[in-house]
């Protein structure tokens, strides 16, 4: 019994690492498929289209009701100490700096790179990958790269109106529904928020992109290797669930992580 764990123990360690070592060569093929000419430049376009403008109602709604629920919660805590003036700093400080670039990589994980991972998967499985290969196309720059550049280049943009629409939403509950000033409001946000929060936000905005593209695509990408996915179409449901799953929980790791050596 115990020799049968330690061999299934080292055979998920050896299967881990293995699993960590293609990862990483794949994201390095993919940076150099990125600088392989000639750009697709039509592809990049349909990619920032899908995965930026489509996903901005999500953004919107996701957005103004967490800024509503913080404005409320928070006018409720800074009530109590008699700090309702704070309510603009403490909102905004939260969305810019923590909430904003999170749940905006959770949304797009959710949407967009189930996506990904699933177009991926069903070419691997097809064998449409392998006919790319056959044909002297690199798949890395005809197929991943396009993806990569429009998610590093669609989350920023997102954040960005996930920030202002969240904001939006705690000063119409703070301000129309609680009472607070607008003048202290607005006040409040202009002297918290500096530089380094903003930078600190667009940060981690670009390490989650990179973060959430490169596992879903790398997913879909290898769902043959990947351990207990199965075959054919159940393969890559497995895997599409499982992409987003890792980034998701990637995201929330290196939250803390760019948290605690940037703050």
């Amino acid at each position: 019994m115990q020799k049968n764990s330690l061999t299934k123990l080292g055979n998920t360690g050896i299967y881990v690492l293995g699993d960590l070592g293609r990862m990483g060569l794949y994201l390095l093929q993919i940076v150099r498929g990125a600088f392989k000419r000639p750009f697709r430049f039509k592809e990049l376009i349909r990619q920032v289209h899908f995965i930026g403008a489509q996903s901005s109602s999500v953004i919107f709604f996701t957005a103004l009701s967490t800024g509503m629920v913080l404005g409320l919660q928070g006018y409720y805590s800074l009530h109590k100490f008699g700090a309702e003036g704070m309510l603009g700093s403490a909102v905004s400080l939260t969305l810019i700096m923590e909430l904003g670039p999170v749940l905006t990589a959770l949304m797009v994980a959710g949407r967009a790179g189930s996506a990904m991972c699933a177009e991926l998967g069903i070419m691997r499985i097809s064998e449409q990958i392998d006919a790319l290969d056959c044909m002297a196309i690199d798949p890395f720059r005809y197929l991943i790269s396009p993806k990569v550049l429009a998610t590093l280049i669609a989350m920023p943009l997102l954040t960005s109106i996930f920030d202002i629409v969240g904001i939006a939403g705690g000063y119409l509950v703070g301000v129309n529904l609680k009472g607070v000033s607008p003048g202290s409001f607005i006040q409040g946000m202009q002297s918290s928020v500096t530089n380094h929060d903003i930078r600190l936000g667009l940060i981690k905005s670009l390490v989650f992109a990179l973060l959430v593209v490169w596992i879903c695509t790398g997913r879909g990408y290898f769902v043959r290797e990947i351990r207990g996915a199965g075959f054919g179409a159940e393969s890559v449901s497995r895997v599409t669930t499982q992409a987003v799953v890792l980034s998701s929980i990637s995201v929330l790791i290196f939250d803390y992580l760019l948290t605690a050596v940037l703050l």
